[in-house]
């Protein structure tokens, strides 16, 4: 039998990250959340060094070794074209969406080749990486899209030393901050862009993740699999 891996989820406290941490539930798993509890690691991404210490804390409580980084922490706050603080807007998601998720991924690179064994990424992006978002939302689409395109450059760079990088680009899931942007954005006239005719369910983003983080083969090294109900296709 196969050894239990140590995993580090962040973003861990509902929706989609708290589905992950149910589905990884035969393995060492650690959770995180900005506030913490509920066994969860506390870390608010939005600080300066607080991605440095949650790695630390995270290493410590899963005795010194990570195997599998699941990068799931994100916001989802607009940014109007007329904010008087449109660029802070920015700023703010870009540390949490990508920034925070780029520093997690460099403790997991180093960790890695540090124990000559491999691991593996699994970073948790979004439809909006490919297709773009909403006027109010170019910044969250270009966090997106800068972590598509990072978890690329880690597979590429590093697959000969057995690191592996996968990115999971959902649609719009059923959690409470899809919830709210369904209904700001009309609801049923949104959904009739999805063929599938429904929003996923976070236990399919959940299942996604799952297989990669354990299962898919490394030749999949730098894929990106799109979980949306074929509103979007590449």
């Amino acid at each position: 039998m196969t050894r239990p891996l140590n995993i580090l989820v962040t973003g861990a406290s509902r929706g989609i990250g708290a589905a992950i941490l149910a589905a990884l539930g035969n393995h060492n798993v650690v959770g995180h959340s900005t506030k913490g509890g509920g066994g969860l690691l506390a870390a608010d991404l939005a600080g300066p060094g607080a991605a440095d210490t949650l790695w630390a804390e995270a290493l410590d409580r899963l005795d010194g070794r990570i195997d599998v980084l699941v990068n799931n922490a994100g916001i989802f706050e607009d940014a109007p074209l007329d904010a008087p603080d449109w660029t802070e807007r920015w700023q703010h998601t870009q540390q949490i969406n990508l920034l925070a998720a780029a520093e997690l991924c460099r403790h997991a690179v180093l960790h890695f080749r540090a124990r000559g064994s491999g691991g593996r990424i699994v970073n948790v992006a979004s439809r909006a990486a490919y297709r773009g978002d909403s006027p109010a939302h170019w910044h969250y689409a270009a966090s997106k899209g800068g972590m598509v395109a990072m978890t690329k450059s880690i597979a590429r760079g590093y697959a000969g030393e057995n690191i592996v990088a996968f990115s999971v680009c959902p649609g719009f899931t059923m959690t409470g901050m899809a919830d709210d942007y369904l209904a700001s954005r009309g609801g049923d006239k949104l959904l009739a862009d999805i063929p599938l005719g429904r929003v996923a369910s976070t236990d399919e983003v959940a299942e996604t993740v799952r297989w990669l983080a354990t299962e898919a083969p490394a030749s999949a090294t730098g894929s990106s699999i799109d979980v949306n109900g074929a509103s979007f296709v590449r």
